[in-house]
């Protein structure tokens, strides 16, 4: 089976862009576990840091 060449592959596919996406999604999550005004975002913030972290896993085994 062929890999596709490095420079084929859609932007959204790559380590760059799927790590930094991850990150801040778990920098929004910690931003919502630290504010003190909404429970609704408190409330949703542990699910946002673990979404957040299986991305950066995720992403972080694609190509560069």
């Amino acid at each position: 089976m062929k890999s596709t060449p490095a420079r084929r592959r859609p932007r959204v596919l790559r380590r760059r862009f799927g790590e930094g996406a991850a990150t801040v999604v778990i920098g929004a999550g910690v931003a919502m576990l630290v504010q003190p005004f909404w429970l609704a975002l408190f409330t949703w913030s542990f699910p946002v840091i673990l979404a957040g972290a299986a991305a950066f896993v995720v992403t972080s085994h694609f190509p560069d």
